[in-house]
């Protein structure tokens, strides 16, 4: 039986996406709701072309409350012009609007994670549209996809860029340079414990060149880690040659460490509910055994807490921000160091 043609998607762009110069628009996607009977949402997005040449993607606040990519591209959007461009860079700085301004993960429309709603529907939810467009009409125009994410209010990182493993050697390889390019302190080959439904799995099954982020966390962005994002965005694209302002690439004073997350015993998970107590800072260094954090019950005093510690040497990547924590919550990453 062949397959039922999709339809077209409600999602219409105001800007020509083929035309030279800067337009700043949107795209729109009908929402009919309580306040606004025909009323719609309303993404912006900046589109900068000149000529012929290679097309770059650059995403984010995917998930609504993560900052450092909304400020370096609308802080992008707002500043390049399109004699420094060969070819064409299309910027969304909140890709999933709705949750953007409402400073969530996910949507307050239809409580939807983007960023485990791809490839999308066109006659589904509110997120499930606006993955389905980026999915069939934006990355079939890229070469290049940026994806910037930092921890949100519930994680905070050490700040990396990173790229996955992948089947394809070659197109793996272009990931990882980019991933260089991108120059922050750190630079990760990222295991995901959740890949179902990822913009990063819809970009990569298309063969693109696909690099993301982790760049601190806590739903704020700070003046360091927003700066590694704005010089870190710039960096790719003169990789890519599509930025060709005359500026060398712009690294950090040190190196990029590379780690790497071999397996899932990277992850440590909460068993227990109550008060978390981080044994370690991000960044320092573990050898396996040593304890990460203890979590301790809140519903008596006299009770002992409960102990978590790493499987494996290597530093505290990542870990849980509140201090409170549930069962089942991800409290820690260990990032193994490639000497």
């Amino acid at each position: 039986m062949a397959p039922v043609a999709l339809a077209p998607s409600p999602i219409t762009p105001t800007v020509d996406f083929d035309r030279d110069g800067v337009q700043h628009g949107f795209l729109r996607l009908p929402y009919s709701r309580d306040d606004s009977a025909w009323g719609s949402v309303m993404i912006p997005l900046t589109v900068v072309r000149n000529g012929s040449g290679p097309t770059a993607l650059l995403t984010g606040a995917n998930h609504g409350d993560e900052y450092e990519g909304a400020v370096a591209l609308f802080d992008l959007a707002q500043t390049l012009t399109a004699d420094r461009v060969a070819g064409r860079v299309i910027i969304v700085p909140a890709m999933n609007y709705p949750a953007f301004q409402a400073g969530t993960r996910s949507s307050p429309i239809d409580k939807g994670n983007l960023n485990r709603s791809f490839p999308g529907r066109p006659d589904g939810t509110v997120t499930q549209k606006i993955a389905d467009y980026f999915t069939r009409d934006l990355l079939p125009l890229a070469d290049l996809v940026m994806d910037i994410h930092s921890g949100g209010r519930t994680l905070d990182f050490v700040p990396f860029a990173a790229a996955h493993i992948l089947p394809d050697k070659d197109q793996e390889a272009r990931c990882f340079a980019a991933v260089a390019a991108f120059a922050a302190p750190f630079s990760m080959r990222m295991l995901e414990i959740d890949a179902v439904g990822m913009y990063d799995t819809a970009a990569e099954e298309l063969g693109k060149t696909f690099v993301t982020t982790e760049l601190g966390g806590g739903g704020t962005g700070r003046a360091e880690t927003i700066a590694i994002a704005k010089r870190g965005v710039r960096n790719v694209l003169r990789h890519a040659g599509i930025l060709t302002d005359g500026q060398a690439a712009e690294g950090q004073a040190e190196a990029s460490r590379w780690l790497d997350m071999p397996s899932g015993d990277c992850f440590r998970f909460a068993e227990d509910s109550g008060l978390i107590e981080a044994c370690v800072d991000l960044g320092q260094p573990v050898r396996a055994g040593d304890l990460l954090a203890r979590i301790h019950p809140i519903g008596r005093t006299g009770l002992a807490p409960a102990e978590y510690r790493a499987a494996l040497d290597g530093i505290l990547a990542a870990r849980h921000f509140p201090g409170l924590v549930k069962a089942g919550d991800c409290i820690a990453v260990v990032g193994t160091v490639e000497s």
